[in-house]
C-alpha cells in the first residue's frame, strides 16, 4: 500500500513538472520583454499559484502566469516611471481584480458581462494586439541592438522561431502542440549560437544557487491610475479560462467555488507577485489545454508545478540562461503572439455577434481602435492618459452613456 502510495506521489511530481514545462514558454516570456527578473517571475508565478489554492480550496486545477495583456502596459510603465512604481501599479491593479470579485459577490457573475460586453472587450484586445505590431517587428528585424551583424542573419534567425512557432501552433499534436515558444525559443537560440549572437560567458558565471532578485515597489500615483483599467482585458481572459477548465472536467467552477473566490485569488496572486517584483499572476490558458490533453484535474499536480517553480527560481543558471536569449529570436515569436491577440479581440466581436452596422457599436469600436493604435493622448499635465488605459476607460464610458437600440 505505501509503496502505491509512492508510486502514485512521484507521478503527482513528475506531472507537475510537465505542466511547469508547458507553462514556461509563456510565463518568462513577459519578464524578459518587460525587464522584470524571469527568476522572480518563477517565484512569484509560484507563490500565486499556492495562493490561488488557498483562496480557491484547491478545486480549481489551474497554475497562474502573466497575461500577454500586460506587456505593453509594463514596458511603458518602466520606461516612464521605472521599474519599482510600475510594481506599485501593479500591486493596485490587483486590487481591480478583488474589487470585481466583490461586485460578482454581490450581483452575481452577470455583473462582469454586463459592466465588460464584448463590444467593449473585444476592440480593447485588439488595441493590446495591434498597438504592439511595431515593436515585434522591430525586434524581428534586430532594431539596432546588433549593429556588426548581418541584416539577413538577423531575419533567417527571427524567421526560424516564427517558422518554429506557426509549425507547432498549426501542426503539432498533443503535447508538442501546447509547447510553440519553447520549441521556437530552442531553435531561434541555436541559430543565434551558429552566427555567434549568444554570450555565454554570464550563463558560465552565474552562481547555481542564487536569492532572487526581488524588487519592493514605490507607489506614484500616476503609474496606478495607468495600471487600473488594464485588468478590463485579463478579467474577461479569467472568465473564459475558468469556463474552460470547467467544461472539461464537468464542474461548475463559476457556482462552486464561485467566480468571486477565483477572481480573488487573481487579485491576491497579482498583488502579491507585484511586492515581490514579479509580474501579474492570473489564470493561464497553455496549462488549462495542458489539463484537457492529459485529463490530470488533481488540483494537488498543479501545486507540485507550483513548487517547481519556486525551486527553480533559485537556480541562478536558469536566470543566466534565459537572459542570454537574443532579442530578434524573441521577435519572430512576438509577430505571430501580438497578432494572435488582435484576434482574438476580433473573434470575440465575431463570435458574440456584435452589431457593427448599429451606430452605437460602430461609435465604440471605432473610437476604441483609433485612440488606441493611433497614439491618442489625453494629457493633464501630471497625468498623461493614453493607450489601454485610455481605451479601456472610453469604452466603458461609451458602453454606458451611448442609447441602446430598440
Amino acid at each position: 500500500m505505501l509503496i502505491k502510495h509512492i508510486k502514485y506521489c512521484l507521478q503527482d511530481i513528475f506531472t507537475g513538472a510537465q505542466m511547469l514545462f508547458v507553462a514556461f514558454g509563456a510565463l518568462v516570456l513577459v519578464p524578459l520583454l518587460t525587464n522584470l527578473d524571469a527568476n522572480v517571475a518563477l517565484f512569484t508565478a509560484g507563490i500565486g499559484t499556492l495562493i490561488f489554492q488557498v483562496v480557491t480550496k484547491g478545486k480549481v486545477p489551474v497554475f497562474l502566469a502573466s497575461s500577454f495583456a500586460f506587456i505593453a502596459p509594463i514596458s511603458y510603465g518602466v520606461a516612464q516611471w521605472g521599474i519599482a512604481a510600475t510594481l506599485g501599479g501593479l500591486v493596485a491593479a490587483g486590487f481591480v481584480f478583488i474589487f470585481f470579485a466583490f461586485l460578482v459577490a454581490i450581483n452575481s457573475a452577470h455583473i462582469i458581462k454586463r459592466i465588460l460586453p464584448p463590444v467593449v472587450t473585444g476592440p480593447i484586445i485588439m488595441v493590446i494586439g495591434l498597438s504592439l505590431a511595431p515593436v515585434a517587428v522591430k525586434m524581428m528585424m534586430g532594431g539596432e541592438s546588433y549593429p556588426d551583424i548581418a541584416k539577413y542573419k538577423l531575419l533567417l534567425i527571427s524567421m526560424s522561431s516564427l517558422v518554429t512557432t506557426l509549425i507547432f501552433s498549426i501542426c503539432g499534436k498533443g503535447f508538442l502542440k501546447l509547447i510553440p515558444i519553447i520549441a521556437a525559443i530552442g531553435v531561434g537560440y541555436l541559430f543565434s549560437c551558429l552566427f555567434g549572437i549568444v554570450n555565454f560567458e554570464p550563463i558560465v558565471n552565474a552562481p547555481w544557487f542564487i536569492l532572487p532578485s526581488f524588487t519592493v515597489p514605490e507607489f506614484k500615483w500616476q503609474a496606478v491610475l495607468y495600471m487600473l483599467p488594464i485588468v478590463i482585458a485579463p478579467t474577461i481572459e479569467h472568465v473564459g479560462d475558468i469556463t474552460a477548465i470547467g467544461a472539461v472536467t464537468g464542474k461548475n467552477y463559476i457556482q462552486n467555488p464561485g467566480l468571486q473566490r477565483t477572481l480573488l485569488g487573481d487579485g491576491l496572486a497579482t498583488s502579491t507577485a507585484a511586492m515581490f517584483g514579479g509580474p501579474p499572476c492570473i489564470t493561464y490558458a497553455e496549462v488549462i489545454g495542458a489539463v484537457i490533453l492529459t485529463g490530470n484535474f488533481k488540483t494537488r499536480i498543479m501545486t507540485w508545478a507550483a513548487l517547481w517553480a519556486i525551486a527553480m527560481s533559485f537556480i541562478g543558471k536558469v536566470g543566466a540562461f534565459l537572459n542570454s536569449i537574443p532579442s530578434v529570436v524573441m521577435g519572430g515569436i512576438m509577430v505571430l503572439l501580438f497578432g494572435s491577440i488582435a484576434s482574438v479581440g476580433i473573434n470575440i466581436l465575431v463570435k458574440h455577434n456584435v452589431d457593427l452596422s448599429q451606430s452605437r457599436n460602430m461609435c465604440i469600436v471605432s473610437l476604441v481602435l483609433v485612440f488606441g493604435i493611433g497614439g491618442m493622448v489625453f494629457d493633464f499635465g501630471s497625468y498623461v492618459l493614453q493607450g489601454i488605459s485610455l481605451c479601456g476607460i472610453i469604452a466603458i464610458l461609451l458602453n454606458l452613456i451611448l442609447p441602446k437600440a430598440k
